[in-house]
């Protein structure tokens, strides 16, 4: 069924617990997808807030990502740098729906902006 408010990007257990893929938004931001160890779902711009450096091959802990450029942690619930860091990467509205990872359609489409 095709929903007009959420985009299907495949099923959950494609994630792997503390681990990311990425997803392209063609003319736009990239987009990861992240899990954590108790399998809650996250989503953000693929971008750390610093310089730029890809966060989904960060590690991930619990509600975070390192940024494997400069180990800038950023909150995978805000997109905030966290500790004296400052700045902020944009959050994609996701859910899982009976075992499928959904991303929110406008979200993922202003990326692209």
């Amino acid at each position: 069924m095709i929903n007009a408010h959420w985009l299907d990007i495949g099923p959950v257990d494609q994630l792997p617990p503390l681990g990311a893929r990425t997803l392209p938004v063609l003319g736009g931001e990239q987009i990861a997808i992240f899990r954590t160890a108790n399998g809650d779902v996250h989503a953000l711009v693929d971008k750390c807030p610093h310089k730029h450096g890809p966060l989904s091959q960060g590690i991930v802990h619990d509600t975070t990502v390192t940024c494997p450029l400069h180990n800038w942690r950023i909150s995978l619930i805000t997109g905030e740098a966290l500790g004296e860091d400052k700045g902020c990467t944009r959050v994609i509205p996701v859910r899982v729906d009976a075992g499928r990872v959904l991303i929110c359609r406008s979200s993922a489409l202003a990326a692209a902006a």
